[in-house]
């Protein structure tokens, strides 16, 4: 990961922003959670940050799917800041490894607090993996 010089870190942000997001990445989706995605302590509910890394992650593996697929596991998934809302919400996705049948993606998002766009901070990073499916729902072998 590539690094920027740190600007001062607004008070009202409590985390480490400056870090410019990973040069070896592809972005692959850019979303900005709303009022109606809050857990009950006022953050962005980690169900629906799920649901869009699994969005995220599904895009490089179409590419060499050339079809239907299924997410069949989450390896890892850790969350290390709260986003909020209005957060700028950067997806980062690279493939780690393709299978017979599989393909391991590793997505990173990386949040620009409102009131400091331009300064990145990666608040989730997780690796997931697809599987290519015929009509059937049967894994398939990926096309080469």
């Amino acid at each position: 990961m590539s690094q920027v010089q740190p600007t001062a870190t607004p008070a009202a942000t409590h985390a480490p922003l400056g870090f410019a997001p990973p040069s070896q990445g592809e972005l692959v989706m850019k979303v900005i959670p709303m009022p109606a995605d809050v857990n009950a302590n006022g953050d962005i509910f980690g169900g629906w940050v799920m649901a869009q890394v699994d969005l995220a992650g599904s895009v490089l593996p179409a590419r060499h799917v050339k079809g239907r697929m299924a997410t069949v596991a989450v390896n890892e998934f850790i969350f290390k800041h709260p986003v909020r809302v209005g957060d700028i919400l950067s997806f980062y996705s690279n493939v780690q490894r393709i299978g017979r049948t599989s393909i391991t993606i590793q997505v990173e998002v990386y949040a620009e607090r409102y009131d400091a766009q331009g300064n990145y901070m990666k608040v989730t990073q997780a690796n997931l993996t697809y599987v290519a499916i015929d009509e059937q729902g049967r894994p398939r072998p990926i096309p080469r």
